[in-house]
């Protein structure tokens, strides 16, 4: 309990449970009766209670912030303690606060860091400004202009910048705003620019994101220079083309050129590279076990039926014919590298993971109890064992990261080959290494489950993860599934139970 929370009394306490639990309301006016004033109006209106709802948001985070100060995180020195990566943008605050933000507010890591640096610096080193958003004078994104600009300035610079902008920024678009923001800088600081150039190139990175119907924005930031000269090195080969007679956009031509000129395939002096093919199979895709009538229920299913998944039997006869369409296929693992093979049920769920050696070995070696010939329903292939100490196998890591394809914990994308497996329940407190305590987390969400006070992680038997905060907010996160991840996003949520024709519904 916070310091706040035991000052104010008992009706404080009543009377801020009240207004928590109401839902949450807005004043509309009925848009068909007004005039085409009225609704400019209106909008100008909204434009200013948005500011001011930004406003409380960020102070609001701040308050969050003061909650949660760096003395609850390890020290330095002792086991936990951070050794590199950014911590909080907020000075003197744990470094994980920028994680239960992000799961209060449902976004990510990245994200609810740029809503507590702006925060901070509007409600702490700019609160002329954050006022005028509290009180509707100017939109927050103007605010975020002046933060952008002057969140790295000096304390100096900022107390003569600010008084001088702030009574005419409302009036300003965002881009004029913002070069007299940097020119009365510069005026005030001749080596603001300098600093800002140092920031800016110390920001020089290249990130790719999906941007949906199967491609990816490959964004690279670098020095102005280089960027125009390498912009004209592509330019150049896409008229080249258009020259050549391809008539295709030239923005098509111009991507195509990009990636030839980063590939080089002709380049034979760069070091030799491999990968990994992983052969998603569907259960129900592959039919009845051989030599059976029809599929086999998991009722039927005896004492020897082996490591059914869901009461769903990998069958020698499922392992033979997989094996059998690979080979139509003429599926090889490419040079250097190796082949996986995903067995999942409909849904897309992973049920087993197997190298393309095991699979032969398996489908060879056929049903242990009943012989190789045997057409049997007994199970061969499930998750893999649990082991007794402390290290997952190698068969525990290629599940896992198959099923959980990145980071579990919510809004983090860091891809699995990138991750912990993580015990769910502590191994030291007698959690077992198995597939239903492990997941995978990154280092950061790693220590900060081990490390951080109050966060609560339940991994249910289905792979889902709930993660709940300090705070008591709760997320939950779903394996992706291995079926198109554009149709699939996550695998759905348990199935609710069926309402009894007999009785009505409670509504």
């Amino acid at each position: 309990m916070t310091t706040a929370e035991l000052s104010r009394s008992a009706v404080e306490g009543a009377l801020v449970g009240w207004l928590l639990e109401r839902r949450p309301t807005v004043a509309r006016l009925p848009v068909g009766v007004l005039s085409a004033a009225e609704k400019a109006a209106e909008l100008q209106r909204l434009q200013a209670r948005r500011a001011m709802d930004a406003a409380y948001e960020a102070e609001l985070v701040m308050g969050l912030a003061a909650d949660r100060p760096d003395t609850d995180d390890p020290p330095p020195g002792h086991p936990g303690a951070r050794r590199r990566g950014p911590g909080s943008p907020v000075p003197g605050t744990s470094e994980f606060l920028p994680d239960e933000l992000a799961a209060v507010l449902n976004c990510s890591r990245p994200f609810a860091t740029g809503v507590l640096s702006d925060a901070y610096v509007l409600v702490e080193r700019m609160p002329a400004v954050w006022a005028a958003c509290a009180a509707g004078e100017l939109t927050w994104f103007r605010a975020r202009v002046f933060a952008g600009v002057l969140g790295h300035a000096s304390d100096a610079v900022i107390a003569a910048v600010v008084p001088a902008l702030l009574p005419g920024a409302a009036g300003l678009s965002s881009g004029r705003l913002r070069a007299r923001l940097v020119a009365a800088a510069i005026a005030a600081d001749e080596e603001f620019a300098e600093r800002r150039r140092v920031e800016a190139e110390a920001r020089a990175g290249v990130r790719v994101h999906a941007t949906g119907d199967g491609l990816s924005a490959l964004t690279t930031e670098l020095p102005s220079p280089v960027a125009a000269a390498m912009w004209s090195a592509i330019d150049q080969a896409a008229q080249l083309a258009r020259t050549g007679g391809d008539d295709r956009p030239i923005g098509v031509l111009r991507a195509e050129a990009h990636a030839a000129l980063v590939l080089r395939p002709w380049d034979t002096s760069r070091p030799a590279m491999t990968g990994q093919v992983t052969v998603v199979a569907p259960l129900g895709a592959l039919g009845r076990p051989a030599g059976t009538g029809a599929p086999v229920a998991s009722g039927d299913l005896g004492s020897e039926a082996g490591p059914s998944v869901n009461g769903t039997p990998i069958t020698a006869g499922h392992l033979r014919e997989l094996l059998a369409r690979l080979g139509a296929l003429e599926v090889q693992a490419p040079p250097g590298g190796n082949l996986a093979v995903a067995v999942t049920d409909d849904d897309g769920a992973l049920l087993a993971a197997v190298t393309a050696a095991e699979l032969r070995r398996l489908a060879t070696r056929g049903c242990p109890a009943h012989g190789v010939a045997a057409d049997c329903g007994c199970s061969l292939l499930g998750r893999p064992a649990p082991v007794a100490g402390h290290d997952p196998s190698a068969a525990q890591e290629r599940f896992l990261r198959l099923r959980d394809r990145t980071c579990r914990h919510p809004g983090c994308g860091r891809p699995a080959g990138r991750t912990d497996a993580d015990h769910v329940v502590p191994y030291d407190c007698g959690g077992r290494t198995a597939c239903e305590n492990l997941c995978c987390l990154c280092r950061s969400h790693h220590r900060l489950k081990t490390f951080a006070r109050g966060w609560r992680f339940v991994l249910l038997p289905d792979g889902t993860l709930q993660v709940t905060t300090p705070s008591g907010v709760t997320r939950t996160t779903r394996p992706p599934g291995l079926r198109d991840l554009t149709a699939q996003p996550a695998l759905p949520g348990p199935r609710r139970a069926e309402v009894s024709a007999e009785e009505p519904p409670p509504f």
